[in-house]
């Protein structure tokens, strides 16, 4: 298949690419770049031996349609959009503007290349602050706790609305949870411009000295250690979970909504203690005020994938944590 991946440069989404090609697709990225370097075409290449098409492009211009009319492309996973939850409570408008309008545009690009496969990176966000945890795909999902869950509402809206109107499309809204980790060529990771908002890149660059410490946002939730549960998967199942999504899609139409997660709840300071043991090191960090639209908990019930799919996650907390330090210290990254 030939398959447009936007946001293909970025952290899931290079990971995704190589998977792809591993898997035999042609692939073509469109990414602006905002959060993410052009260096990571080069290194998707040096991984797999095969440099994909790449656009420089926002997903919110109409130039969009032009790279369906000059390709034939079969299927389309999207992860371009704005992901920060804390940073959405400051910026909505931003948020709203940047990830809806570009969802938008691209179902009328994939319009006018008649394809009619989706693949949607949506979020755990979705679930909102009153659903019990571990989430269930046919739980309530219309609420959110941050402008950032409630755009992964609206677009998941949006899907089931245009998959009316169109039997024969067929969308899958990936609900992933808190993908980290980095691949084992050390050559991609989560790298972001700027001051990370994400854990384990802000927890690599303590690591490596290039920032002076992390701080835990929130003590006093009530969970056994005070700080954050949540569900720590590693980018390269999660990639994998993109590529099997996408055999679906092929094979279905209509809309399925399918958790993406390891099914465990893990203390951030669970997280940090773990990279500290497994990668020899100490992490100078301190507690701080909990942090805007951040939930005390929440994991996955991840049988549907199973089902569905046949995927499930396989690596390990060490192998999340080894993999990333091994990242960060690989000075061109920065």
């Amino acid at each position: 298949m030939q398959v447009l991946v936007t946001g293909g440069a970025g952290y899931i989404g290079s990971h995704t690419v190589v998977e792809l090609i591993n898997a035999g697709h042609q692939v073509i990225i469109v990414d602006d770049l905002s959060n993410a370097k052009a260096s990571v075409i080069a290194r998707i290449e040096e991984i797999t031996g095969v440099r994909p098409l790449f656009y420089q492009l926002n997903c919110c211009s109409s130039k969009l349609i032009d790279v369906f009319k000059k390709h034939s492309i079969d299927a389309v996973i999207h992860f371009a959009g704005f992901k920060a939850v804390g940073e959405s409570v400051h910026k909505p408008l931003q948020y709203y503007r940047n990830n809806i309008d570009s969802t938008l545009m691209l179902l009328e690009a994939m319009e006018a290349g008649n394809c009619q496969n989706l693949v949607f990176s949506s979020s755990a966000t979705v679930y909102g602050p009153n659903n019990p945890y571990p989430y269930k795909e046919d739980m309530p999902a219309i609420q959110s706790s941050s402008p950032y869950g409630w755009t992964k509402v609206m677009i998941e809206r949006i899907l089931t609305d245009y998959v009316t109107a169109h039997p024969d499309f067929c969308a899958v809204l990936l609900r992933y949870f808190n993908p980290i980790g980095a691949h084992d060529s050390g050559l991609l990771g989560d790298d972001p411009n700027g001051i990370p908002n994400n854990l384990m890149p802000y927890i690599g660059r303590v690591a490596a000295g290039k920032l002076e410490r992390l701080t835990i946002f929130g003590g006093d939730y009530e969970t056994p250690d005070g700080t954050c549960l949540r569900d720590y998967i590693h980018v390269v199942d999660l990639a994998i979970g993109h590529v099997k999504a996408l055999e679906y899609a092929q094979r279905n139409n209509g809309v399925e909504a399918i958790n993406l997660g390891a099914g465990v709840g893990i203390s951030v300071l669970d997280l940090v203690k773990t990279f500290e043991r497994a990668n020899n090191i100490t992490l100078p960090y301190v507690i701080g005020p909990r942090r805007s639209g951040d939930l005390p908990a929440f994991w996955a019930d991840a049988e549907k994938a199973k089902k569905l799919l046949n995927w499930q996650a396989v690596h390990t907390l060490d192998d999340m944590c080894i993999s990333s330090w091994k990242y960060a210290q690989n000075e061109s990254n920065y």
